[in-house]
């Protein structure tokens, strides 16, 4: 079986789940199967838009942020539901429990995907075997269908599962690239978007064969370092390695101070609370993270600390948010003595990537009107890289000349809050 395995290179698959919300809808119940289903903030509103849908929707033309009402014309008999994140946060979790069992080396990039290096699970069997075993498993035990793409690298095997849906196992090596990659057009290509795809057509390059060949002077004078990695991604080449640790849960980021004076004024410690809330916001824009859970400490004059925390109903970055949660807990819990230090501390964070493509999970109803604006931001990061677009104020220095905990890439969906050691409000 060994022999079925590169001797030097690497055995990659991107396991991308099939209308992954709409799924895990018919998964609970049943009866929806078959059936065209779509899963949308305000349902009862005309201005609710489309989260997902599935195949079945697909068919009349529904498609991911389309208004409801649009979509309700075109459909007529459409079910719709509001999205269930308890539910959808299980089933990722499972998921991914199951990808585990072929190897360590499995990378989330979002709840409902992610890569594997399968390269030393040969014992297993061969990559084929090991890539329906995954697919029938997740099926059986939850299910849920899912696509598999098959490649020596991150990018092929992307683009490998994207090939074949639903459930689809598609195997994409190097040898293929010139007759399955290079004929199609640019804007096909994962990695390449609509204005990249006009502004290549400029100097010539139509195909993802063009690119493949591509001037490099003239690529890096038009799109800059990416359109050199452009180039080597035509040419199959991606030296990404899958990263496990990318799914570590951040440990916090806060900042504290102790008082010049023990203070009673709640006015005096409102400005120190504010104080806080804005270094706290400027080391998460350095991070580039926000925090789904705020915690407050307070120290009296005599020592006795306490910290209260409580999960937000949106994540936060900025200041104002910050500063406004922070006095509501501190107003809750302070019983009125004397305050000798204050601190401010968000846990549980994630990326804004992650928080824009799931289309604000957490103020779908809210912020409804948003949603295009946010998946297209998801789109434009998914291509070209998360710090492509990024919120004025995330260059911010911070005043102390100091950076956060030391953070790593989290999806809050991928595991379930742990904060046993924290007293919450």
């Amino acid at each position: 079986m060994k022999e079925m395995y590169p001797k030097n290179g690497r055995v990659i698959l991107h396991v991308d789940m099939n209308s992954f919300y709409a799924s895990v809808e018919m998964a609970y119940d049943p009866s929806l199967k078959g059936r065209p289903l779509a899963i949308a903030g305000n349902v009862e509103e005309r201005r609710g838009i489309i989260v997902t849908c599935s195949y079945e929707a697909r068919k009349y033309g529904v498609k991911t942020t389309m208004p409801l009402w649009e979509a309700k014309k075109l459909c007529p008999h459409l079910i719709v539901k509001k999205p269930n994140f308890d539910r959808y946060r299980a089933a990722s979790m499972g998921m991914f429990g199951i990808l585990r069992q072929y190897t360590p080396l499995v990378e989330p990039v979002s709840i409902d995907e992610g890569y594997m290096d399968i390269t030393d699970s040969f014992e297993l069997g061969s990559p084929i075997e090991i890539a329906e075993s995954i697919q029938k498993q997740i099926l059986k035990q939850l299910d849920l269908p899912c696509s598999i793409g098959i490649a020596p690298n991150k990018f092929l095997a992307k683009t490998a599962s994207d090939m074949k849906k639903p459930m689809g196992i598609t195997i994409l090596r190097k040898r293929d690239i010139p007759a399955v990659l290079w004929p199609l057009e640019t804007n096909e290509m994962h990695g390449v978007g609509k204005k990249t795809a006009e502004k290549l057509k400029t100097i010539g390059i139509h195909t993802i064969g063009q690119l493949a060949k591509a001037n490099e002077i003239q690529l890096k004078k038009l799109l800059g370092i990416n359109g050199i990695r452009l180039k080597e991604r035509a040419n199959g080449v991606d030296k990404r390695h899958v990263d496990p640790e990318s799914v570590e849960e951040f440990k916090s980021i806060g900042n504290s101070t102790t008082l010049p004076r023990d203070m009673t004024n709640q006015q005096d410690l409102f400005h120190i609370l504010e104080s806080l809330a804005e270094t706290v916001s400027i080391r998460l824009k350095r991070k580039n993270v926000l925090a789904v859970t705020l915690g407050i400490t307070i120290r009296y004059k005599d020592r006795k600390t306490i910290t209260r925390s409580k999960k937000l109903g949106n994540p936060i970055q900025q200041k104002e948010d910050i500063a406004l949660a922070a006095k509501q807990l501190f107003l809750k819990h302070w019983n009125g003595d004397p305050v000798r230090l204050l601190g401010i501390t968000g846990y549980d964070l994630v990326e804004p990537d992650f928080a824009y493509k799931q289309l604000d999970l957490f103020s779908y109803e809210k912020d409804a009107q948003k949603e295009p604006l946010i998946q297209t931001l998801s789109s434009l990061r998914e291509k070209y890289g998360k710090n492509i677009i990024e919120r004025a104020g995330s260059h911010q220095l911070d005043p102390n000349n100091q950076v956060g905990t030391s953070t790593s890439f989290n999806k809050d969906f991928l595991r379930s809050f742990s904060q046993q050691d924290r007293e919450k409000e």
